[in-house]
């Protein structure tokens, strides 16, 4: 089986790196041809149209999208839907929302294409050497596509979750922990920063990242930070929230699930973006109304 694969950015670019392999026969393209060029040097089959891309396909074609969640998505499909035909099927390894997911998996039932809906998790070097993958859409289709699935993903890292938006609603909901994660693991060495003693982060992180209940990927990322710069340095505190932990957040208000964690370690991101830090100045101007405390001038 042929698999086109559309977006070389960091995860897509490293995704047909791990296809190829695979000996996985896959066809890529970007919107920048730069990059196209670059992974020919690897070997990888590249074209410099969409078009082009599937007219390089077996008959039945698979076509895996890994381009931004959102509008960019809805216009790829709307791009590839007048060059397939039913049967053909389209993958969304992006993180897109599941509610997107359903919508558009019913849009092009209406057409007999299949929409899947495959979660990346890993990183960059998950992505490159064994995805965890969690997968939706319609049993027959992702059945279809499940060799290349179990092919890219590490052992015991790939799962098929059901319906429609099903394996974007799993990998959104990772994402809501991993803020909480993340969160705690920053709080954890800001503490160890304000102790009174001379700790070593790399010999730290390295420590916690063999053996200890709170090892992982998210601590050893934490310890190649720390062996690249001990105090991290050019690194700003601002973090970006990327939109899973406030769908997360949403999911729990619809349910009426208490989510304290995943919803603190997202306004944490909020407030990183603050550089008013204008509730502080309010804090401050209270504790010297009430309380004739020092208040710092900028």
């Amino acid at each position: 089986m042929k698999i086109g694969l559309i977006g070389l950015g960091k995860m897509g670019y490293a995704l047909a790196q791990n296809m190829k392999d695979h000996n996985i026969d896959v066809v890529v393209t970007n919107r920048s041809l730069s990059k196209v060029d670059e992974i020919k040097q690897y070997g990888v089959n590249g074209v410099n149209s969409v078009p082009a891309l599937i007219n390089a396909l077996d008959d039945k074609k698979v076509v895996w999208l890994m381009v931004p969640a959102g509008d960019p998505v809805d216009q790829m499909i709307d791009t590839l839907v007048p060059l397939l035909k039913a049967g053909d099927i389209i993958i969304d390894g992006g993180n897109s929302n599941y509610k997107d997911t359903v919508r558009r998996s019913e849009n092009l039932k209406a057409m007999g294409i299949d929409f899947v809906d495959v979660g990346t998790s890993g990183g960059v070097k998950g992505a490159r050497f064994g995805a965890c993958l969690m997968a939706g859409g319609s049993s027959a289709a992702v059945k279809y596509i499940k060799p290349i699935l179990k092919a890219i993903a590490v052992e015991d890292g790939y799962g098929y979750f059901g319906p429609s938006g099903s394996g974007h609603y799993v990998k959104m909901i990772h994402n809501g922990i991993e803020y909480g994660m993340m969160q705690a693991i920053g709080e954890g060495f800001d503490i160890l920063k304000a102790s009174e003693y001379d700790l070593d982060f790399e010999l730290v992180s390295k420590v916690w990242s063999n053996g200890s209940i709170i090892e992982g990927l998210l601590m050893r990322m934490m310890h190649q930070a720390f062996s690249e710069s001990q105090s991290l340095e050019g690194i700003l505190g601002k973090v970006d929230a990327s939109g899973e932990a406030d769908w997360t957040l949403a999911e729990a208000l619809r349910l009426k699930v208490s989510a304290p964690v995943i919803t603190q370690s997202l306004f944490a991101r909020y407030k990183s973006k603050d550089e008013a830090h204008f509730s502080e100045k309010a804090l401050a101007a209270m504790r010297n109304q009430f309380g004739g405390h020092k208040i710092y001038k900028a």
